[in-house]
């Protein structure tokens, strides 16, 4: 299973230059069993990051650009009379895949962006009282553009803590962008790209990251930053305890993806960020940074435990 994660590692690495930690984050909430959030500045490799994990793994890849006008219908399919069956016939929408890209997601209006809660929270799609599962493993990998702001409708509490994560892009060291103009000079790597894995290898290593041991004592250090982030002077929301399974969840598989049995307090560390900040309410402030801001604030002022993690 190592083998296959390190695969999908070198493929993204052919096309993403320097985005090793957001790969490893990536890799974490699918084998999580959660959906991501990436937001970033246009022109940093969003989009190029959600195809080339999609291309690395061998299953239906759909993508939604969300825009306006579109309507809910437009995401989970509808059902349409058939002259020549002479009965209504579901014609299922881009959401019924593995990997979900939903590009630009608030460009949509409220009413079209809740058409996702059901899918990624459930597994499922209910059109016209009939509900539908969607086929395992199912991956919402959702962009937005934070400095964009006219025609754009923020993303409502509900619907941000449907996410596992929000991540963002590293920007490029000068080295780095040499490296990715040398790259793309004369060719498209995407394009290139095979996929070196099955579903069913996503769902396998999806159960494994269950099974990795979590010690008692690392329970406690994730309960306790969800407490201290309760009643924190500063923040109007803290950590749900559905953050918190979150985090617990987060933690598992990206110990998976660094080739470990068990988690570290490292681990806690390296996600806490992605997983709480947008769960977080900043008193008298808006945006992402003042959340990230309270989330490292709030990491700072939990003492780490230590101790021997293994089993």
């Amino acid at each position: 299973m190592e083998t296959v994660l390190q695969a999908i590692k070198v493929n993204i690495a052919k096309v993403l230059v320097g985005q090793e930690r957001v790969a490893d984050l990536m890799l974490a909430a699918l084998l999580a069993g959660g959906h991501v959030l990436v937001e970033d500045v246009p022109g940093m490799g969003k989009t190029v990051m959600a195809r080339a994990l999609a291309k690395s793994v061998g299953a239906d890849f759909g993508r939604v650009q969300f825009t306006p006008d579109l309507l809910p219908s437009d995401v989970t399919g509808l059902n349409f009379f058939d002259q020549q069956e002479g009965a209504f016939v579901f014609s299922p929408g881009p959401v019924f895949c593995n990997i979900l890209l939903a590009d630009e997601i608030n460009r949509a209006t409220p009413r079209t962006q809740s058409s996702l809660l059901e899918c990624m929270a459930e597994g499922q799609v209910t059109v016209d009282g009939v509900t539908r599962r969607l086929p395992p493993p199912f991956f919402v990998i959702a962009t937005q553009n934070p400095v964009e702001t006219l025609g754009t409708y923020p993303l409502p509490e509900a619907q941000l803590d449907r996410f596992l994560m929000r991540i963002s892009m590293a920007p490029p060291t000068q080295d780095q962008e040499v490296a990715i103009l040398e790259r793309f000079r004369d060719a498209e790597p995407l394009e290139e790209l095979e996929p070196v894995c099955t579903q069913e290898d996503i769902t396998a290593l999806q159960k494994k990251s269950r099974e990795i041991f979590v010690h008692k004592i690392l329970l406690g250090y994730i309960a306790a930053l969800a407490q201290a982030s309760r009643g924190r002077g500063g923040l109007e929301l803290g950590v749900s305890p559905r953050g918190s399974l979150a985090l617990l969840r987060s933690c598992q598989a990206f110990a998976l993806v660094q080739g470990r049995d068990f988690v570290t307090p490292e681990d806690v560390k390296a996600v806490a960020e992605p997983v709480i900040a947008h769960r977080l309410s900043v008193s008298g402030a808006m945006g992402s940074q003042s959340q990230k801001q309270a989330a490292l604030e709030l990491l700072n002022s939990v003492p780490v435990p230590t101790e021997n993690w293994e089993k």
